[in-house]
């Protein structure tokens, strides 16, 4: 741009030397003139600067022009290169997928010829067998794994559900058994009366053995005189009948008058005694429960069940322990409680009549509930109270879990040291019986079975449907009170010594 200016200016400056020394020659020069040149010269320096500002200017916007235009290029060759970029690391990306595939690939080829050449030994196998023994063969591998699969599953649904279900009903159970305190069992099968003294036996006895035979007839019982000191006992399989033979011989020894004819006129007197308390009984269990408008009938028949026992268990207490456990765990899940007390107080009242009646205590109980206009929802609670008939409502579920409660609790019920022994050898014998099984431990009186088996036998996941084959053999196999236990321990030790 400067080389242009001082181009012009040189140009312009030799033109006005050479027209004042043209005008010098020819003599004609004059101060006028002089100024008249400078003004030209200043002029001419003027347009100069003024043509090379509008040069410079175009210039410079040209180069801006240019200056964007190289920005824009390099803008554009970084995008492509970026674009390059991400399409090498794409095709990398590619390649190690394609790579990976190829692995995948190989190795399916290789499990696809592990299997081929599986089960060409396998058909070479079967080759040998007839047509029945290769179908028995796949079956039992379907059978096997099908089997797998399903206690995978029924594992996964029993966790879940025994969880939620042992959550809940321990809350439950819990709060209600806390808030209900009974006695132990503590009734005999038999009675003892007491005597005054030994010379009383043989007036029980009387002449030739009259007495004691006209007693035994009248009452129905068996009459034992031992060598028990001051102390006859009385047997028989009815309570009730035992109870009036009690209170009869009771009141024979205080009046001291024994023969036949009195012996009948006590016994008269007994019996109203008796069902006078059989009444009261039935009262004081209504009363107990906050059970209220039950016929007279049903009444007496409650009475009746204070005479008879279940393993020990007293039936009557145990009738009004289930009443109470069923209305706590029913006030526990937010339903009335009453009717739930009179289902569980009224659950066992076929016991009242059962050696007189034919079929199980809980149907014969129901029909007596319906023949009393019992209120249907109470009767089937009675009579699926032990699945007899499959329970339908919640009130026949509440029986049954205070039904159980109360006869399973520690101390409720009690049996004989050999059926004990004998169970709990019973026990162990059938859960030995499964292959696997190296011990078996019937624990805590024979609810918890505890089965350890061998690691090398059964797995995992066996271990499940075994503990549930063993309970449906104890349960199909014995009869016992409330529930057992059954758990399979698999260890799997290995041990190393450093020398």
């Amino acid at each position: 741009m400067d080389w242009v200016v001082a181009i012009i200016g040189l140009v312009a400056g030799v033109s006005l030397g050479i027209g004042i020394a043209w005008l010098r020659g020819r003599g004609e020069t004059s101060e006028g003139m002089l100024r008249d040149a400078e003004r030209a010269l200043e002029r001419a320096e003027s347009e100069a600067k003024r043509q090379a500002i509008t040069y410079r200017e175009a210039e410079e916007t040209a180069l801006e022009v240019r200056r964007i235009e190289f920005q824009a290029t390099e803008d554009r060759l970084a995008q492509r290169e970026a674009t390059l970029e991400q399409r090498t690391a794409n095709l990398a990306q590619r390649e190690q997928n394609v790579q990976a595939r190829e692995e995948e690939a190989t190795g399916a080829r290789a499990e696809a010829e592990r299997l081929t050449e599986q089960a060409r030994m396998e058909l070479e196998q079967v080759a040998q067998f007839d047509s029945q023994a290769a179908k028995a063969a796949l079956l039992e591998r379907v059978e096997d794994e099908a089997r797998r699969e399903a206690m995978v599953v029924v594992r996964e649904l029993e966790l879940k559900a025994r969880e939620e279900a042992d959550r809940r009903g321990r809350r439950i159970l819990t709060s209600a058994i806390q808030r209900l305190a009974a006695d132990v069992t503590s009734d005999s099968t038999v009675s003892v009366v007491p005597l005054p003294s030994d010379d009383m036996k043989g007036r029980i006895i009387g002449r030739d053995g009259r007495n004691i035979k006209a007693f035994e007839a009248v009452a129905g019982v068996d009459l034992v005189v031992d060598d028990t000191p001051e102390a006859v006992t009385i047997s028989t399989f009815d309570p009730v009948r035992r109870e009036i033979a009690r209170v009869a011989l009771q009141n024979l020894v205080v009046d001291g008058r024994i023969h036949p004819a009195s012996i009948e006129e006590a016994y008269t007197k007994a019996q109203s005694e008796v069902e006078e308390s059989v009444r009261d009984a039935g009262e004081w269990a209504l009363l107990d429960v906050g059970v209220s408008r039950m016929h007279v009938e049903l009444v007496t028949l409650m009475g009746r069940l204070k005479y008879r026992t279940s393993y020990g268990q007293n039936v009557l207490g145990h009738c009004v322990e289930a009443a109470h456990i069923a209305g706590m765990l029913a006030s526990e899940l937010g339903i009335d409680p009453t009717e739930a007390k009179r289902a569980a107080l009224l659950h066992d009242i076929g016991k009242a009549v059962s050696h007189e009646v034919g079929g199980s205590h809980a149907l014969v109980g129901a029909e007596i509930a319906r023949r009393f206009d019992e209120d249907p929802a109470v009767v089937h609670a009675i009579e699926a109270h032990h699945n007899e008939v499959e329970p339908r409502t919640l009130l026949a579920v509440l029986t049954q879990a205070a039904d159980a409660v109360s006869a399973s609790r520690p101390g409720a019920r009690r049996e004989t040291l050999e059926s004990y022994v004998r169970r709990l050898e019973r026990i162990e014998e059938m859960a030995a019986d499964f292959e696997g099984v190296d011990r078996v431990f019937a624990m805590q009186a024979g609810r918890d079975v505890r089965v350890v088996v061998d690691p090398g036998k059964v797995s995992d996941l066996e271990a499940g449907d075994l503990a549930r084959r063993i309970a449906k053999r104890i349960e199909s196999g014995l009869q016992y009170p409330g529930q057992i236990q059954v758990t399979v321990i698999r260890e799997l030790r290995s041990s190393a010594f450093a020398r």
